[in-house]
């Protein structure tokens, strides 16, 4: 078998048919080693004491890997209070919760304050709820809009003027009048302009911003600048420039707190960077299809389980693991969904035959967060890799799981 097959077909040693025989299809799998590697090397670029990591639980919320990365010592990142308790039940504490919610309402975020998490609040109305009801009891950060257009598609490019996503820096004053009436304790200030950020020149123009607007806030403990780093999807898929962001970005750090004499934290909040690459949706051929033109290869899944290709246009590696040496031949790759469904178009594979195993690449980071029940479809098991073994973290979904929370009713 060559390494090329290996590389596709087994993490740690463990054969993933194998795991598809044990377990079924379709199945996510993520190899906890990588995960860690990835840490690693976050840690590794910006290997300062200031720096601190809080992963983006959005990205994948499963308890197993949330007490994976909280046994690596990251933080978190929450867009919800549902996910700040997954959070807190995995055995973070509330304190190393980042709590950044978008349009929600003020119980909410007074959900967050009882659970005593950081808020990070990104508009101005809800700034001046917690001002009017806790004074300067409970600190706040602050997330800003810096009018960037970053990302790579315009779904996942959140820092534009355009974007619902955090007060405009142009609003400075008004920001001022809500912290000085209310005397609100702003303790952070926090950017985030999008995902699969490739130029690093976009990272140093919200920095700047951030450090212009904290001279008018003194008492700051930490400036975060979000994440969005870029993960390689296909071979020679360009990646964000760890080691060169974290120079620029270190220095200019550095200079800022000894020019205003402060000693602050530098905060990152990424997700995608810690678990795409960890992750494999496997999946099983039902049918070959030949239409003029196009033999279509049909999956025992589809966009109810890895919507991303549909909603972003993104690109994940295919590869058949059953006959990975088999001659290439060109397919349309699509799901069981009574939609448009399809994840590659084109695509070449070794060929590919009835009940064959295909591993799509890259699904650790919102591929089974985003899925969904669509079609009346269960969701899949899911499986992590762990020290050689595969433990199976959450099982496939039944007839029952769909019907738990309806309520039947005589017509």
């Amino acid at each position: 078998m060559s390494e090329s097959t290996k590389s596709h077909r087994f993490i740690q040693n463990v054969d993933l048919l194998q795991v598809c025989e044990q377990f079924g299809t379709p199945l996510y799998v993520y190899d906890a080693d990588k995960i860690i590697e990835q840490i690693g090397k976050l840690r590794h670029a910006f290997d300062k004491p200031y720096v601190k990591f809080k992963y983006a639980a959005k990205a994948l919320t499963n308890q197993a890997i949330l007490k994976l990365i909280k046994k690596q010592g990251l933080g978190l990142d929450v867009v919800s209070i549902q996910e700040a308790r997954l959070g807190i039940k995995a055995g973070f504490e509330a304190s190393e919760i980042m709590y950044t919610p978008s349009g929600v309402s003020f119980e909410e975020v007074q959900e967050g304050i009882a659970l005593g998490v950081q808020l990070n609040l990104d508009n101005l109305m809800l700034l001046e709820d917690v001002g009017k009801a806790y004074g300067n009891t409970v600190p706040c950060c602050l997330r800003l809009n810096p009018n960037l257009m970053a990302g790579g598609n315009a779904n996942i490019s959140v820092g534009h003027s355009r974007s619902k996503f955090g007060i405009p820096a142009s609003r400075l004053t008004e920001i001022r009048k809500l912290v000085d009436t209310y005397n609100i304790h702003i303790n952070g200030l926090h950017i985030h302009t999008g995902s699969d950020i490739v130029d690093v020149d976009v990272f140093l123009a919200g920095a700047d911003l951030l450090f212009n607007m904290a001279t008018h806030f003194s008492d700051l403990q930490f400036i975060d600048f979000g994440s969005g780093f870029k993960v390689p999807y296909k071979p020679g898929d360009k990646s964000t420039e760890m080691k060169v962001l974290s120079e620029r970005l270190i220095e200019r750090f550095e200079l800022f707190c000894k020019t205003n004499d402060r000693q602050l934290e530098m905060w990152f909040e990424p997700g995608k960077f810690i678990v795409s690459e960890a992750g494999y949706l496997l999946a099983k051929v039902n049918v070959l299809k030949q239409n003029p033109g196009i033999t279509f290869v049909g999956l025992n899944t589809g966009l109810n389980h890895l919507i991303r290709p549909m909603m972003y246009n993104a690109h994940h590696e295919i590869a058949n693991l059953s006959n990975p040496d088999g001659p290439k031949q060109v397919y349309d790759v699509v799901g069981y969904i009574c939609e448009t469904d399809t994840f590659a178009s084109n695509y070449e594979l070794a060929e590919v035959r009835r009940n064959d195993i295909l591993a799509f690449r890259n699904a650790g980071a919102y591929g089974f967060s985003m899925s969904s029940n669509y079609n009346a479809r269960f969701r899949p098991a899911e499986v992590l890799i762990y020290q050689g073994k595969p433990h199976l973290i959450r099982k496939q979904e039944s007839l029952e799981d769909l019907l738990h929370n309806q309520i039947d009713i005589n017509l």
